[in-house]
């Protein structure tokens, strides 16, 4: 049975949806005003694996994820650019779905934006206003967090805890310091919208509630996020939602690890960060997820050139044993043994994932697959027990996200083929005719180009192998 840690509860736990075979799931997505770096990248990856492998595991999944499209830095940096901010927005957000596309992140069912939720949001704060856990002053309006009995469950610290380690707006509008904003009052030159209370913009935490409560109702199975949202983020939705409702906000609180450089969170703010765009320029997809599920998704990552390297050669190895039989024994001990390799792999990597997404116990369940299979290729297996060990690895693999493709792509694979299998031969009759120094050169010339040959009792059969 699956079981996920629960943040809120400090324990892993069985999973037991609201609804039976279905799972509703909300991820806090990012304030779009500069290109999406790889710590963005994380976060959608290991949700992304999240609900894959919920559908494994024949769940129907709802997933949401939000933009938050106006926002102070959105505001500064199209001040900074001359640009209109909603421009500035809808452009990154933009750009950001493409790079989920090229990582191969399965797109969202909805991407609520705040500027589309605008009335949903009006709704909720004139409730909470209504039900006493909110008020206005000078045109903005706070929640109450005095009166949320709970308040600071989620990340455990008390008011006064949360006060000292916490920068909070000591704005004298406030009837508590520890107050946050559901509505702020409009300011100069920047973008508002008519409301009860004046014209204005939302708070930060209010648009999440807002939006899980239009696309997925009161209560939910799973809300994640980067475990730097668990305060004050999250835990002012739950207690805006909560407070609101009367029920609990989500059942389960996922909260991932961060992608760090140089011992450092990765964060435009620190200034030490890779874009998107940085790093597809010079690495795979896959090796990115490699390198995120060599270890749990609680803990954080560490990225440099060592790791995304190590990544890659890992890749390479997985890439391995998609390569094709070049034997012909269907049966026997060999195929035995692969057949049964395959089906341990498949309950191991099960057992993993079940065990709150142990991805590294899952991708070791892989490698173990991998070295099956090559072992099988070189004693010669082929057949349908090659073949389903190749589908399994596949299938696998596809539940990390991992997409596994020829480094060299269908179409230019298929052109560059038949010279290479014409250099083969070539070099064949060479062998035959003990004419070694020419064999090896080209040998070796196509292995300058990333061309690696292999010699087996069936002949020779070649790959495209990506080098350091």
């Amino acid at each position: 049975m699956l079981q996920i840690y629960n943040t809120l509860t400090r324990q892993t736990e069985p999973f037991t949806p609201l609804e039976e075979g279905k799972v509703s799931m909300y991820v806090c997505g990012p304030t779009v005003y500069a290109d999406a770096h790889i710590g963005h990248a994380m976060s959608a990856i290991v949700f992304d694996m999240v609900r894959r492998y919920l559908r494994f595991r024949d769940y129907t999944v709802t997933y949401v994820t939000n933009f938050t499209d106006v926002d102070d830095k959105i505001i500064n940096r199209a001040n900074e650019l001359g640009q209109d901010p909603f421009e500035l927005a809808n452009f990154f957000a933009e750009k950001y779905l493409k790079h989920l596309a090229d990582l191969n992140v399965m797109p969202a069912d909805e991407y609520p934006r705040v500027t589309t939720e605008i009335p949903n949001i009006i709704r909720v704060i004139g409730d909470l206003s209504e039900m006493g856990y909110a008020y206005e002053s000078e045109g903005s309006v706070y929640f109450r967090v005095d009166r949320d009995d709970d308040y600071g469950k989620l990340s455990r610290r008390t008011q006064e805890a949360a006060l000292s380690g916490t920068r909070v707006d000591s704005d004298e509008r406030k009837e508590n310091v520890a107050d946050f904003a559901l509505w702020k009052g409009a300011k100069p030159g920047e973008p508002s919208w008519p409301s009860p209370w004046g014209d204005g913009r939302p708070g930060w935490h209010i648009e999440c509630s807002a939006m899980c409560l239009s696309q997925l109702g009161e209560s939910i199975d799973i809300h994640g996020g980067g475990n730097d949202l668990i305060f004050p983020h999250h835990e002012n939705e739950i207690a805006q939602s909560e407070s609101l409702t009367g029920k609990p906000f989500a059942k389960v609180w996922m909260h991932h690890g961060m992608l760090q450089l140089a011992g450092e969170k990765m964060s435009k703010s620190l200034g030490n960060l890779i874009t998107i765009d940085e790093y597809l320029r010079s690495h795979s997809p896959d090796a990115l997820r490699l390198l995120i599920f060599s270890g749990h998704y609680r803990k954080p990552v560490v990225y440099n050139d060592e790791t995304i390297n190590s990544a890659e050669r890992s890749v390479t190895r997985l890439r391995s044993a998609l390569r094709p039989a070049t034997g012909n024994a269907s049966v026997g001990e060999n195929a035995d043994a692969l057949r049964e390799a395959t089906e341990n792999a498949r309950v191991a990597f099960v057992a993993a994932m079940d065990d709150d997404f142990n991805t590294a116990g899952g991708l070791a369940a892989l490698f173990e697959l991998v070295r099956a299979i090559n072992t099988g290729r070189a004693a010669g297996v082929s057949g349908p027990f090659f073949d389903a060990s190749q589908r399994t690895l596949r299938e696998l693999a596809g539940i990390l996200g991992l997409t596994l493709p020829d480094q060299v792509a269908g179409g230019e694979q298929m052109a560059v083929k038949p010279f290479i299998d014409l250099l083969i031969q070539v070099r064949a009759d060479l062998r035959t005719a003990k004419q070694w120094a020419l064999s090896d050169k080209i040998r070796d010339s196509l292995g300058s180009l990333s061309i690696v040959l292999e010699d087996g009792p069936d002949g020779t059969t070649w790959r495209h192998e990506e080098h350091e």
